[in-house]
């Protein structure tokens, strides 16, 4: 039984589930969104009866690190007990593709914000915009933006932005960029190809390189193509593939890239009956 309610064969199989895989998160919807509907699709599927209870939660999932809702790409998911190896997730390295705007500034460092400055940039070549890019490789500090999952009292940056309160910047911190190149320069637009450590904002960056360039930026785009050992093209699951027996497939492939991780057997006891809370 879960929370009650006889379960049957597919149930069962979701329930045993454990471990990590990486969905398609595309642009629009948060990364609890995504979680949300996919969790609705694997109960549905199993014929489990949440009744709108949501402190009832049967099935425990979670996810390895917030996409803007306005970026696309990989998201790495837990379920069963692999949520408990998702913080070793978050501190994992990312890779993403950027596309930047010269020229622009918005209060959300990206293109859903509103523009609040504008400056030329054709003086800006391809070779000014590889020289910069130097400066922001290997160990460097970073100022997150406000409008950022980061915390304050208990409450997102972004929602009380929304609100209209005021918000301080948080301090700058370390964070990580093991490799940064110029993919395409065709002026307004530049691509970015980026692999960084956690708690790493690559609008951050977009909007830094900017203001080095005695211009402004903004980002336009942003698609994490790779987390941890996870990349978009080989293992993430596309909407289509949300299903019991896709994710169990998915997780046999997915747990063998982890290093020193108990092997995917061991993780696959967790007892049907067990009940959890989401992470999200």
């Amino acid at each position: 039984e879960a929370g009650g309610v006889v379960l049957g064969k597919s149930a069962e199989k979701l329930f045993s589930l454990s471990g990590l895989f990486a969905v398609y998160k595309p642009k629009g919807p948060t990364s609890a969104g995504v979680l949300n509907l996919l969790k609705e699709r694997l109960l549905a599927e199993a014929g489990v009866q949440t009744n709108g209870n949501k402190r009832n939660q049967v099935l425990k999932i979670g996810h390895g690190g917030t996409l803007d809702s306005a970026a696309a790409g990989v998201l790495v998911v837990g379920i069963g007990k692999g949520t408990k190896m998702l913080k070793t997730m978050l501190a994992g390295s990312k890779k993403y593709t950027a596309i930047g705007l010269l020229g622009k500034a918005t209060d959300t460092l990206d293109a859903t914000g509103k523009v609040t400055e504008e400056k030329p940039y054709d003086q800006i070549t391809k070779g000014d915009l590889e020289n910069v890019l130097q400066k922001f490789t290997g160990d460097i500090m970073q100022v997150p933006p406000l409008y950022s999952a980061l915390k304050k009292d208990g409450e997102r940056l972004s929602t009380l932005m929304k609100r209209g309160e005021a918000v301080e910047a948080k301090p700058a911190r370390p964070v990580r960029v093991y490799s940064l190149s110029l993919q395409h320069f065709q002026p307004p637009l530049f691509t970015l190809d980026v692999e960084c450590g956690g708690g790493f904002y690559v609008r951050s960056l977009v909007s830094d390189i900017g203001k080095e360039l005695s211009t402004c930026a903004t980002m336009q785009e942003l698609t994490r193509t790779k987390h941890g050992p996870f990349t978009l093209e080989e293992h993430a699951l596309y909407e289509d593939k949300w299903t019991i027996d896709e994710i169990a497939r998915s997780l046999e492939h997915c747990m063998s890239l982890l290093p020193g991780e108990p092997s995917h057997k061991k993780l696959k006891t967790e007892h049907p009956s067990e009940t959890a809370v989401s992470c999200e």
